[in-house]
């Protein structure tokens, strides 16, 4: 099974025995991974499209597999016992409201404080088809000056993709259209169309 390469910029995390887990997981589930993964210090990845639970419980095998430490933040009511030590040790932060401004602010901090910090996010939100994406994570990343690194879900070819990095350069109209065209390709589990990206500011 062909397993990206980290460079020795990119935050690594876990365990021979977790690596193999991870990679034993993807296997039985027929998953492979395609690309690469970029060697810098900071980015905010996206994954799209988000059509089932099991897109979460792929991301986390290929976490553990590749032996990344990317971060992650959930609703704080999963955060409880006796799970909450577990969401925490693969990477998650809890929150109470993901568009909150206050949020924004706190989580792009991160990136300063840190000398490597990756941080995954669902644009989305929810698994059903939205007119339009949460912006947080494109709001974080310009704020925090660091590039979008893009992973699709792609079940048509059970491939977890890599497209590459989009660096936010503030004109979000076009920055999201270039985003969101990258992913029309991409097929869920479930049909789902992706939002359109309106003209204008």
């Amino acid at each position: 099974m062909y397993i990206p390469a980290l460079g020795p910029n990119v935050p690594t995390w876990g365990n021979p025995v977790s690596k193999i887990l991870g990679k034993w997981i993807l296997q039985s589930m027929g998953w492979r991974f395609q690309g690469e993964i970029p060697n810098i210090r900071k980015f905010v990845a996206i994954g799209v499209p988000h059509t089932s639970n099991w897109d979460f419980v792929i991301g986390m095998a290929a976490l553990m597999a590749l032996g990344i430490r990317v971060h992650w933040l959930g609703k704080a009511s999963i955060f409880k016992w006796p799970v909450n030590k577990i969401w925490r040790w693969l990477g998650g932060r809890p929150v109470d409201r993901f568009s909150a401004h206050g949020v924004v602010d706190q989580v792009a901090e991160q990136f300063t404080t840190h000398e490597k910090f990756l941080l995954g996010l669902s644009p989305e939100g929810t698994r059903k088809t939205v007119e339009k994406w949460r912006s947080g994570f494109y709001h974080i990343a310009h704020k925090a000056d660091v590039p979008i690194f893009l992973v699709a879900f792609d079940f048509k070819f059970k491939a977890l993709t890599f497209l590459g990095l989009v660096h936010p350069t503030g004109n979000q109209t076009e920055d999201l259209r270039k985003i969101i065209d990258a992913y029309r390709p991409i097929q869920g589990k479930y049909p789902k169309d992706l939002p359109e990206v309106p003209d204008g500011p």
